[in-house]
């Protein structure tokens, strides 16, 4: 349980975090993800505040509780993998249950446990500067589940590693929490790792949590503009109407969602697969025709991303590209049809 506010961040965070979940911290530079680890850690201490984990106060500037980091059963694994560079990697894992007075039998027997659990034991007698980034990654995360946390605070794990590096970290991480049952708070802005490791999803805009829930509701349905790139969807926002929502740009028919309010703020949300594209006004009667002028155009395989300087994106074959001809500044009309648009309540704060 966090409750914290970070007045000179201007930041203000209420949440709530099951034992045995992994719950993943989205948001933008600057929104407060720093922040909150910081508070959690015991390395920032909140102006007002309390944090509580698995019943056990830790921060109360209330009565003026200030639990010390290393003493808070909380650990965090952080982009760098900051191994100590003069121990070997068995030394460097034994360390965080040794520094926590555990004894040196015992602080070696988890070295190995976890080294093995992270598929580094054939590591034990190296030092850092012989590691891979994707191994010494993986040391650091054998070493963090050596203090047995009760809580692991994930900053952007995975960021600094090549692309052969992320998914192997990324199965592993995801089959020792899973088997340890390990509570975990995961930052990160890659989709991927949302949906491979996460149980629930938090959105921090403006220091405030604008968006909580399952990973699936929050990816297929996000209600902010941040979460819909991160699913990779497209978002217009405006005021929920009784089949529509009224945005600047005219009315965007949809399937509205039961939860909308008329006249409250509401998103309409769409993936780009369901956008064509037309040089000419579209025949016919359309539901959706929205003006556009091209900003990019980004190839992704066999098709093309058509990215409007509106923010909204179509994504068509390369033969449609083509047979369009268009080209960034070109002004176009995105057609997409009702059926293919979900209505839903905006996010706190847009």
């Amino acid at each position: 349980m966090v409750r914290a506010r970070v007045d000179a961040r201007g930041v203000d965070i209420r949440l709530d975090v099951a034992q045995g979940s992994i719950v993943a911290v989205l948001g933008p530079n600057g929104a407060g993800k720093s922040t909150l680890l910081g508070v959690v850690s015991g390395l920032l201490r909140p102006d007002t505040g309390r944090v509580e984990l698995g019943g056990r106060l830790l921060t109360d500037t209330a009565t003026g509780v200030a639990v010390a980091s290393h003493d808070r059963s909380v650990v965090l694994l952080a982009q760098q993998a900051l191994l100590f560079p003069h121990l070997t990697v068995a030394a460097n894992v034994e360390f965080a249950p040794r520094s926590a007075g555990v004894g040196r039998r015992e602080a070696r027997a988890r070295a190995v446990r976890w080294l093995k659990e992270v598929d580094a034991e054939d590591l034990a007698d190296r030092r850092p500067h012989e590691l891979s980034g994707g191994q010494a990654q993986r040391v650091a995360l054998a070493r963090a589940l050596a203090a047995e946390p009760r809580l692991l605070l994930l900053d952007e794990p995975m960021a600094a590693l090549d692309v052969t590096a992320t998914p192997v970290l990324r199965s592993l991480l995801r089959r020792v929490l899973r088997d340890s049952g390990r509570t975990a708070l995961l930052v990160t802005h890659d989709p991927l790792d949302v949906l491979a490791l996460a149980d629930r999803v938090i959105l921090l805009e403006g220091g405030r949590i604008v968006e909580d829930g399952p990973v699936r509701r929050v990816l297929t349905r996000p209600r902010s503009a941040f979460a819909a790139r991160i699913a990779g969807v497209n978002l217009v926002t405006g005021t929920g109407c009784e089949d529509a929502l009224e945005s600047t740009g005219g009315h965007v028919y949809g399937r509205v969602h039961a939860d909308c309010v008329p006249g409250a703020p509401a998103v309409a949300v769409f993936a780009p697969s369901a956008v064509a594209v037309y040089t000419d006004p579209p025949h016919g009667s359309p539901r959706n025709a929205l003006r556009a002028t091209v900003a990019e155009l980004e190839a992704r395989g066999s098709t093309v991303l058509v990215r409007s300087d509106s923010g909204i994106a179509a994504e068509i074959t390369t033969a449609a590209l083509a047979d369009l001809d268009i080209h960034p500044g070109d002004s176009v009309w995105f057609v997409v049809k009702a059926t293919e648009v979900g209505i839903h309540p905006a996010a706190l704060g847009v």
